[in-house]
This record gives structure tokens, sequence and C-alpha cells, in this order.
């Protein structure tokens, strides 16, 4: 599904994306922004949490910079989904590993 990455660009099935995106396993969301820049809330990742994953894969960016809030982890928790929060290159690879046995979405930063 992630064919490459490199700092501010991704291809995915074929398709370069030079945004931040949220992959779905129909759709790629490459309007995703998050309200708080360099911290992933509860809100950045409603749509995701709708879509009923049984995993979700973020990528804090090339140097790993954006962070999980706890409450968003607490969250997730409770909604028994499983986070795994990597610098964007391995979350890439570890979407890929997981994607395809379970249902997952992922909600990648691009830069920093």
């Amino acid at each position: 599904m992630i064919d490459s990455y490199s700092f501010g660009r991704i291809m995915i099935n074929g398709l370069r994306y030079t945004s931040d995106v949220i992959i779905y396993r129909d759709r790629v969301d490459d309007k995703w922004w998050r309200r708080k820049g360099h911290q992933l809330c509860v809100e950045d990742i409603e749509e995701a949490v709708q879509e009923k994953p049984e995993v979700l894969v973020v990528g804090t960016g090339y140097f790993g910079l954006m962070k999980v809030l706890p409450e968003t982890k607490a969250f997730l928790a409770s909604e028994k989904i499983e986070l795994i929060v990597e610098k964007t290159r391995k979350a890439c690879e570890r979407f890929n590993e997981v994607h395809k046995s379970k249902r997952a979405v992922a909600a990648l930063h691009l830069t920093c």
C-alpha cells in the first residue's frame, strides 16, 4: 500500500502526496491536519476511530517531533484500538505489515 516515504513526500498505491495523510482501507485523506500542530489530539482522529480499526499506526514525522497526547492514548485504549507510534519511516513499514492481517488506519505526519 505505501510504496515509499521521504521527508515531506509519500507514495501510496502509485500516487504521490506532499501533505500529512490518514490512510484508510479504501481511501487516503490528504487534507488531514492537527488542531495543535505537533500534538495529536482526540479530535484529530475522530474520523479514523469511526472506521472501527483494530490498529491505528501514527507516524510522528521524519524526526519524530509530533507527540501523541496522553488523553489521546487513553481514548484509543478505551475504544480497544491498538496504538503503534513510530517515526514516520518506521510507521510506514509497520502499517504495510499490519494492514495485511488487521483493520488498520495510518495517520502520518510527513515532515518534522
